[in-house]
């Protein structure tokens, strides 16, 4: 099992240090907390216990996911870019298209290229 803070879906143990507003102003979360979380966490499964056990057909079809983000925290970003590659069969993505909505902090280009980096190719 995992340990970590924000593993598990568990709440990130905050100081008083921690509690700095303009974390939540700048993105309507605390950057610092998201910052701190592994890219690649564990969640718990909390399905419906009827759609834990939904049979699905062994085909379907593949489909484009598309992320419209604006001056988005970039782990929040990368966090969102990596439980879609680590959470959804390969066989059902054909693309994941980033729409950049006009960001202005400076940060897409850094977020390109560990795309690129991640990417397979």
């Amino acid at each position: 099992m995992r340990a970590g803070k924000g593993e598990h879906g568990k709440p990130y143990p905050l100081t008083e240090e921690d509690h700095d507003d303009s974390a939540y102003r700048e993105n309507g979360f605390n950057i610092f907390v998201s910052n701190n979380i592994a890219l690649e966490r564990s969640l718990p499964d909390i399905r419906h216990a009827n759609c834990k056990h939904k049979m699905y057909l062994e085909r379907l079809p593949n489909t484009s996911i598309i992320i419209p983000f604006h001056n988005e925290g970039w782990t929040s970003l990368l966090r969102t870019i990596h439980s879609i590659i680590n959470r959804t069969p390969e066989s059902l993505i054909a693309e994941i298209i980033l729409v950049d909505d006009f960001s202005d902090r400076g940060k897409v280009q850094l977020i390109i290229l560990y795309l690129i980096l991640l990417s397979p190719t």
